[in-house]
């Protein structure tokens, strides 16, 4: 721990123990914000104890912290380094205290990340399958047999918890309307993806990570990319319009006239992501169910 503008560093375990003295001396000092960075869910109790006291806390994005630690001139790389430069850029930043997510949000959240490691390894079995010698072949099967039956209880625990929620179940099903959405994705902006509604359709865009960055300089005019945000997010929402472009109208005739201008395919499919996530945003702000006319006529 660091404290700004003092600049005092201490250190406690992450156990019941350290967390309650850690509280107990910060109750103490009163300080105007509290910042963290996430390394894994390890900062999840210290977080769920502070929030408890009624503190404000926000947790950061640990490349923006270390990105600000450079740009000081801060090359070397301990805890103690780390924690004075996260105060640091808590003083300069002030990230806005975020909300402490439900237990149950946390807990489904926790399930789906277990689901995709398991998505990923049905996969490259699924793909050795169609190559592998024929002894092999019933030894990949076996295993995809119990990648199948490990992803189906995971999708019972996330079907069964998604019931107990009245306002999942209303969002999921305004989504669920759209084409090209199936029950994977709308659990997926749920949960990994709450900043829905109040955002403008630019920082929502580059929330997920699908906003044209330019790399300009002087006179010199870079091409835009894409990157950062959130990666999970962007790749489960990036099948939508892949299915949406063949099954909606409105967003085809997007798509054909982002060729038709000589863009490129992943291109044109990053377009369409984005003017997806405007409409999906549009639907939640509003409480508006899928409504093909008035899009069509957009």
């Amino acid at each position: 721990m660091a404290l700004r503008p003092p600049g005092e560093r201490w250190a406690v375990a992450n156990a019941d123990a350290g967390i309650a003295a850690l509280v107990a001396r910060l109750l103490a000092l009163l300080p105007t914000l509290m910042v963290l960075d996430a390394t894994g869910g390890s900062q999840r109790a210290v977080v769920a104890a502070l929030a408890a006291a009624q503190r404000p806390v926000a947790v950061v994005n640990p490349r923006h912290a270390r990105d600000f630690a450079k740009a000081t001139g801060q090359r070397a790389k301990t805890e103690a380094l780390d924690a004075r430069a996260l105060a640091q850029c808590a003083e300069a930043v002030r990230p806005p205290p975020r909300p402490l997510p439900e237990a149950q949000a946390d807990e489904l959240r926790a399930l789906l990340a277990r689901r995709r490691p398991l998505v990923t390894l049905r996969t490259a079995e699924q793909h050795r399958l169609g190559s592998a010698p024929s002894r092999l072949q019933t030894a990949i099967q076996a295993h995809l047999t119990g990648r199948n039956e490990r992803l189906a209880l995971r999708d019972d625990d996330l079907d069964t918890a998604r019931r107990a929620s009245p306002v999942w179940r209303e969002r999921e099903a305004l989504w669920r309307s759209v084409p090209g959405m199936g029950p994977v994705c709308p659990r997926t902006l749920l949960l990994d993806l709450p900043e829905w509604g109040p955002l403008s359709r630019q920082r929502l865009a580059a929330l997920v990570g699908v906003a044209p960055l330019n790399r300009d300089r002087g006179r010199r005019r870079g091409g835009r990319t894409i990157w950062g945000g959130r990666a999970h997010v962007r790749a489960t929402l990036s099948m939508s319009p892949r299915v949406a472009v063949r099954a909606h109208a409105g967003l085809k005739v997007f798509d054909e006239r982002w060729r038709a201008a000589g863009k490129t395919a992943k291109v044109a499919l990053a377009a369409c992501l984005r003017q997806r996530l405007t409409i999906l945003n549009a639907m939640v702000k509003h409480q508006t169910p899928w409504q093909p006319r008035e899009v069509l006529g957009a």
